[in-house]
């Protein structure tokens, strides 16, 4: 049997990285209309659901939802894990770095579970369930950035200031999703808008939406100036901005509705973690030495555009 070579062993990481990505995903959206459905206590015990593996004769739409959130979560932690177990493996082909990041998400993946419990024991504490937000839209930045480092071969790091734009964008969105799931657990929107009390967190989310916008945007916009390697990223920081755009009008539309449709609250919850996806890969993405860094000024610009 012929041994892997280190390029090979670092794809094939990278791909199972990928794969835990589009799961961990799917985890969030699913906990996301677990939420909205009102479906958090659905399973009163834990980890089984009623006594028992599988609620034979108990199963409807809240149950099930329950019930497949933690299924997906048990496929993810043994993903993860197994990542993990390969990764020390194969320590002698692969970068110094990667066994301890790899044992951070484990351990990570490990907390995840126990706030998953907790939601369940506590029945669902506003503090518990965001704190299980923010782990996961964590976990998946962190395994977003990882994919690309795995599948970036002898590439160099890109500039401060790209590291800089990237990775505040992925903070700042981690934030504002966060105040989201605060002003959700608390019912604060509903509140406000049925009442017009405890809106303090439905402004806060509004009104912090439009500078995370702005950076976003400009973030996207420097990049395409700057031309070269940076504008070679347009297909990922075009999916950005139309995300981006997407999640505003759901959030308007979320609002204009009284919150009333799940499905529309659900995918602004599934285009946040779409977001913290995208900019966490951008934010790790390496340079190929080949790849031109060379800037255009407007001078050039103009001169191309008269030139034809």
């Amino acid at each position: 049997m012929t041994s892997l070579s280190s390029n090979q062993i670092r794809s094939l990481l990278g791909k199972l990285a990928a794969h835990i990505v589009v799961a961990l995903v799917g985890l969030v959206v699913i906990g996301g209309a677990t939420r909205v459905m009102e479906a958090g206590l659905a399973c009163p015990d834990w980890p089984l659901c009623y006594g028992s593996f599988f609620p034979k004769g108990r199963m409807n739409l809240q149950i099930f939802l329950e019930w497949f959130h933690r299924l997906d979560a048990f496929f993810v932690g043994i993903a993860i894990c197994l990542q993990f177990f390969l990764s020390l493996i194969y320590k002698s082909s692969l970068p110094f770095w990667l066994p301890w990041v790899n044992g951070g998400i484990f351990l990570l993946i490990a907390l995840q579970g126990a706030l998953g419990a907790l939601t369940v024991v506590d029945l669902l504490p506003s503090n518990v369930v965001v704190g299980h937000l923010l782990l996961a839209l964590t976990l998946v930045a962190l395994m977003s950035g990882l994919t690309q480092r795995l599948l970036s071969l002898n590439e160099i790091n890109p500039p401060s200031w790209w590291s800089f734009l990237s990775r505040s964008s992925l903070l700042i969105v981690i934030i504002q999703s966060v105040i989201g799931s605060r002003m959700a657990t608390t019912w604060g929107a509903q509140k406000c808008l049925a009442k017009g009390i405890d809106c303090q967190w439905l402004d806060i989310h509004r009104i912090s939406a439009l500078p995370v916008s702005f950076f976003i945007f400009s973030f996207v916009f420097v990049a395409f100036i700057q031309g070269g390697w940076f504008r070679d990223q347009w297909p990922l920081l075009l999916f950005v901005v139309v995300l981006l755009m997407m999640q505003i009008l759901l959030g308007v539309l979320s609002v204009h509705l009284l919150l009333d449709q799940p499905l529309v609250r659900v995918s602004h919850q599934l285009l946040a973690c779409l977001l913290v996806a995208s900019l966490a890969a951008l934010s790790c993405r390496r340079i190929s030495p080949s790849s031109s860094l060379k800037s255009k000024s407007f001078d050039d610009i103009l001169l191309e555009v008269c030139h034809g």
